[in-house]
């Protein structure tokens, strides 16, 4: 009996200390554009996860990362109107966690934060400011400073401590199978021949703990060719 009791003990603390979205089916966040998205407006570019792109660059561009892409880049040209994902509290402008040449932390009630990264241009917001669902908050950029090279959005959930990093898809209110139609296909996932269908799908991608152990240096991997 003791035993059970500390079990359910046990659970009623995880479920205290997990974000709210974890017990709810209901996405909590929207996307980060008024616009719909279309070739002349915005589209879905890489996916958060373990995808081609970032195992490639596992040991180098997204090794904090423990390996794998943790956020979702959205194509969209330079001056873009960004909004807030949810209602919450600007916690950093151009704060220590990359994603040049400008970004946005905001902070949020239900345990996330939101992060825009790649931004046109510093925000015109202070710490400590309140913002609202589909506020406009930032201008996209280009992650080079370019405005040709590669413009886009780099937008990551995090939690409040800025320390994890969740896959957005389970948490934003989207239609991901119609947006990838429209996307750049950049949702193809690196494979581990030892377990081959782990983590290939969009909502099954797993959190990131910055500065962790790689989660994808595999001894048999899909592409060949790049162990290091």
């Amino acid at each position: 009996m003791k035993k059970w009791l500390l079990v359910a003990v046990w659970f009623s603390l995880a479920l205290v200390w997990r974000p709210a979205h974890a017990q709810s089916a209901t996405p909590p966040f929207r996307l980060p554009f008024n616009l719909p998205p279309g070739p002349e407006t915005w589209l879905v570019g890489q996916m958060y996860g373990n995808t081609i792109g970032a195992f490639f660059q596992r040991t180098s561009t997204y090794r904090a990362g423990q390996g794998v892409h943790f956020g979702i880049d959205f194509l969209a040209p330079c001056g873009t109107l960004v909004v807030a994902i949810g209602d919450g509290v600007v916690s950093e402008v151009d704060g220590p966690h990359g994603a040049a040449p400008h970004n946005l932390m905001i902070d949020h009630a239900n345990g996330y934060s939101s992060f825009y990264g790649h931004l046109l241009e510093k925000p015109a917001l202070a710490v400590g400011q309140r913002v609202r669902a589909g506020e406009v908050v930032a201008l996209s950029g280009d992650s080079f400073g370019t405005c040709h090279s590669a413009p886009h959005l780099h937008l990551e959930i995090r939690n409040n401590a800025h320390t994890e990093a969740y896959n957005p898809v389970p948490l934003i209110d989207a239609d991901w199978d119609s947006l990838l139609l429209y996307g750049t296909g950049g949702h193809q996932f690196a494979r581990d021949l030892t377990d081959p269908r782990r983590w290939q799908r969009i909502d099954d991608q797993p959190d990131v703990r910055f500065g962790g152990p790689l989660l994808n240096d595999y001894a048999e991997s899909w592409p060949r060719g790049f162990r290091r």
